[in-house]
Order: structure tokens, then C-alpha cells, then sequence
């Protein structure tokens, strides 16, 4: 999405310097729903992978798999 957001700015950038306004808001307004989806999707995988090292370093857990792996 990231890839995405970036080529449609950039195809903004050049439309709005050839005086294409029409094109140029087009994109900015796609650039920027790409780039809304890539940062909520950043988020959500963020907060997984907060929610994943949370779990594995609870002190019970790494008991419970050192019991179960012995």
C-alpha cells in the first residue's frame, strides 16, 4: 500500500506542475487513501505483535511450555 500511496503522489506531483488540477487532486485524494490503509494496517500489526510478546513473556507461560517441552 506504501509502494501505491507514493506512485500516486508522485503522479500527483507531476500532474498539479503540468497544470493538470483535475488528475492531480484524483491522486492526492487516492495517495492519501492508500496511505491511510498502509498506516492502519502498520497498527494493527503492531498491536499483534505487542499482544504476541506480551503473552510469551508472561512468567506462567514460560513455565507452562518448560513443563510440556521436557
Amino acid at each position: 500500500m506504501l509502494r501505491w500511496a507514493i506512485i500516486c503522489l508522485v503522479i500527483s506531483l507531476i500532474a498539479g506542475g503540468l497544470g493538470f488540477t483535475g488528475i492531480s487532486g484524483f491522486t492526492k485524494r487516492l495517495s492519501m487513501i492508500f496511505f491511510a490503509l498502509f498506516f492502519i494496517g502498520f497498527l494493527i500489526l503492531l498491536g499483534f505483535a505487542y499482544l504476541v510478546v506480551g503473552a510469551t513473556a508472561h512468567p506462567a507461560l514460560a513455565s507452562a511450555i518448560a513443563a510440556i517441552s521436557t
